[in-house]
């Protein structure tokens, strides 16, 4: 009897090489975490990151981004080892993306790319999936001439060169067109949600926010008692979540918002303001910082950066340190090291405004963190609503 036959049917993740430039006072540190984290992106993607290569450099060139002798040596590796993909931790421009794919003749993608990738696959919501379809439109339209550089390498002749100019013309109008649809689309929703949150007015809202991937759905679901999706990957959460809780007698509204990153494309901001109209209009902002992530502050400072562009950086904000189980010394130039109780007592010495070490999964200081945020409620919610019986 012949032996059977079997074959591996499943979907092996696309082979990835990263690139990353090292600019002018940029430690190892930073160029380390940068690309770990790019790295990570890969793999919410679905990929599998081979290698990671770096050049040192003032600035991209305007070609190619990395120099000559470096892309022929990413030229090399991609044949020896079988890439499917390379991946620059920067946006390219149109004219670097269609030189590198012409010299490296494979996939390339770059932050931006990726980043709106994995939105168009967590996206859930008509809304966020109207947002992600915007925002893809919004990066393709000035690269839309690389869609047909077959035709440069057709021999010039007799209507050659007018279908290919008439054909870009043509999708550039589509896509034009199809940008006017889903933005008149996201008005609508606006307005819907608008409504929503009228709706809600006589309760205090509190929107959760920081860097991607801090345990912001896992906080959620501990204060709300519900099961918000929450997984260690970037972007587990992009379609806003709002949920009523419920502490001591005192009922608030709280919403967990897509995490922010560092060169979050611009236009990926602008699609999702809408979204973060929760942000906008909350009365108490939770900053979550995953406290045992070595560039901890850095997230801090992008986060910050992002409220000032959405215009809430005023608001009144609770800093909460989340995963201090995780929490790991760290070392100062003397080689002292801080430990968790010296950065605590530095933080609020330095800082005014209140601060709380938490672990969320394993459910340590919890009930700290729970009264401290029924007062700041309570406070708000006596102001606004000083005829309300609910907490008399």
């Amino acid at each position: 009897m012949a032996k059977q036959k079997f074959y591996d049917t499943a979907i092996k993740p696309e082979r990835a090489i990263l690139v990353g430039i090292i600019s002018p006072g940029q430690s190892d540190v930073q160029t380390r975490e940068y690309l770990e984290e790019l790295e990570f992106l890969v793999a919410t993607a679905g990929g599998e990151t081979i290698h990671s290569f770096t050049q040192r450099m003032q600035r991209p060139d305007r070609a190619t981004f990395v120099g000559t002798g470096k892309l022929e040596e990413i030229k090399d590796y991609i044949k020896a080892e079988e890439i499917d993909i390379v991946v620059f931790d920067d946006e390219l421009s149109p004219s670097q993306l269609r030189n590198i794919e012409n010299e490296l003749q494979i996939k390339i993608l770059d932050r931006s790319n990726l980043i709106l990738d994995i939105f168009a696959k967590r996206a859930q919501t008509s809304q966020a999936k109207t947002q992600v379809e915007l925002a893809q439109l919004q990066y393709m339209l000035p690269r839309l001439t690389r869609l047909w550089t077959h035709l440069e390498r057709q021999k010039g002749g007799i209507g050659m060169r007018g279908p290919g100019e008439t054909q870009i013309e043509t999708d550039r109008r589509i896509i034009l067109n199809k940008i006017s649809l889903l933005k008149e689309r996201l008005e609508e929703i606006d307005k819907q949600n608008a409504t929503q949150r009228k709706n809600r007015h006589q309760l205090v809202r509190v929107a959760l926010v920081g860097y991607t991937n801090v345990g912001k759905s896992t906080i959620m679901n501990m204060l709300s008692k519900s099961e918000v999706f929450a997984e260690n990957k970037l972007f587990a959460t992009l379609d806003t979540t709002v949920r009523k809780v419920v502490i001591d007698n005192l009922p608030f509204l709280l919403s967990d918002t897509v995490g922010f990153i560092r060169k979050l494309p611009h236009h990926l901001v602008e699609c999702f303001k809408s979204t973060l109209d929760e942000v906008r209009e909350a009365y108490i902002l939770i900053h979550v910082v995953d406290i045992s992530h070595p560039n901890f502050e850095d997230h801090m400072n992008t986060v910050n950066e992002t409220l000032k562009e959405l215009g809430a950086i005023d608001k009144e904000i609770i800093t909460v340190f989340n995963k201090i189980d995780a929490y790991q010394n760290l070392e100062k130039e003397d080689d002292e090291p801080i430990t968790l109780a010296d950065f605590e007592h530095s933080w609020m010495a330095k800082n005014s405004s209140p601060a709380l070490f938490i672990s969320a999964t394993k459910k340590e200081n919890l009930e700290q963190f729970k009264t401290l945020l029924y007062d700041r409620v309570k406070t708000i919610h006596t102001q606004r609503y000083p005829f309300d019986k609910l907490l008399y």
